[in-house]
């Protein structure tokens, strides 16, 4: 018996993961507790999706648990032992707003629920390959540093850079930069995973996301960019674009583009690798482009407006350089584009909630 242990599993990447490595064939088990209810407000909650998973997947078995508690890991790992073969750890506290507010629970999530994990993967199957969801923001706003240049509708790193033609490599430092809280708790989670891998031999994997997105997103105002524009964009509920004149610019990768990276990890991992992964130049947006796409999709206005105050420590453009990765896994590619993933997102939004007129 083969099984995955996905942690955050009725999330985003958490149920696109079970979906994926259950149709692969192997028994899956899930811990989750709807954190994102208690983060974000009842319309982020992921109790619609864990619904599906238990109705829709006969290889899950799903398990109501915190990360935090190092006892409930001991005991799921302890009870499947070297039975795991993968470990794929996508649960986490997303919002740099939401950590400002409550910084040891953000890092009791981000930080020690990752160490727990780590200690109960080395004990119970240090054989498994350990997928760590990380984040751009380990690197702080030092991106903002980059020579960028203003467009008619976004930002762009200045031609003559190093990073124009293929987007943020894995160089970059992660030191002397404003990181925000969420930053920092990821960064040092990012960071034990990376040491399990060198000093204790475990088959580890930083994957630093630039935007995940995809049509499983509950998307809320603090976190999920495309999911929550697209909502805004359906229900006709109010945006606020905060500061940059909007033409900030994020990759965005689609759930399932990047559970297939994690797919080939799996099947041939290494110890302590990173890589950035986004949607690259194959897949990017600023957000007055994503307004217009939601606009063309849905047939009407968005109601919108602008804020000329960024978040603290907000990236001006983010495009990852995936290049790292596809080298030592040539046969990755991209299934979806921003038009493709723009249309799944805002079509999900409707199923869930409607439309204006509906």
């Amino acid at each position: 018996m083969s099984i995955v242990l996905v942690t955050g599993s009725a999330g985003l990447i958490g149920a696109e993961t079970v979906r994926f490595f259950a149709g692969e064939g192997f028994d899956v088990v899930g811990i989750d507790n709807d954190m994102r209810r208690v983060l974000f407000g009842d319309d982020a909650s992921t109790a619609w999706s864990r619904e599906r998973l238990q109705a829709e997947v006969t290889k899950y078995e799903h398990v109501d648990g915190d990360i935090r508690d190092p006892d409930l890991l001991e005991a799921v790992v302890g009870r499947k032992g070297r039975a795991i073969c993968a470990v794929v750890h996508t649960a986490a506290q997303p919002s740099h707003d939401w950590a400002a507010r409550d910084p040891q629970t953000d890092f009791g999530i981000n930080a020690n629920g990752t160490l727990n994990l780590l200690e109960a993967t080395r004990r119970h199957c240090p054989d498994a390959a350990f997928v760590f969801t990380s984040t751009n923001k380990v690197y702080g706003d030092t991106p903002n540093l980059l020579p960028l240049v203003e467009e008619e509708t976004r930002w762009e790193v200045r031609a003559d850079h190093p990073f124009a033609a293929h987007g943020i490599d894995e160089s970059m430092s992660i030191d002397r930069s404003l990181h925000s809280l969420f930053g920092a708790s990821k960064l040092a989670a990012d960071v034990l995973v990376q040491e399990y891998g060198r000093y204790f031999g475990l088959k580890t994997a930083c994957f630093r996301g630039g935007c995940l997105t995809g049509p499983g997103h509950s998307g809320a105002m603090l976190h999920g960019f495309l999911a929550y524009l697209a909502k805004c964009a359906v229900t006709g509920q109010p945006y606020t674009v905060l500061g940059y004149g909007g033409k900030q610019v994020r990759d965005n990768i689609h759930s399932w583009d990047l559970v297939n990276a994690f797919w080939h990890f799996v099947r041939s991992p290494r110890a302590g690798a990173v890589y950035n992964i986004g949607g690259g130049r194959h897949a990017n947006c600023s957000m007055l482009e994503a307004i217009s796409v939601c606009e063309r999709l849905t047939g009407r206005p968005m109601n919108w407006s602008y804020r000329d105050q960024a978040r603290t420590g907000d990236h001006i453009w983010w495009i990852s350089d995936v290049r790292r990765f596809q080298s030592d896994y040539p046969q990755w590619r991209y299934r979806y584009d921003i038009e493709a993933i723009l249309a799944e997102v805002v079509d999900s939004q409707v199923r869930r909630f409607g439309s204006v007129g509906e």
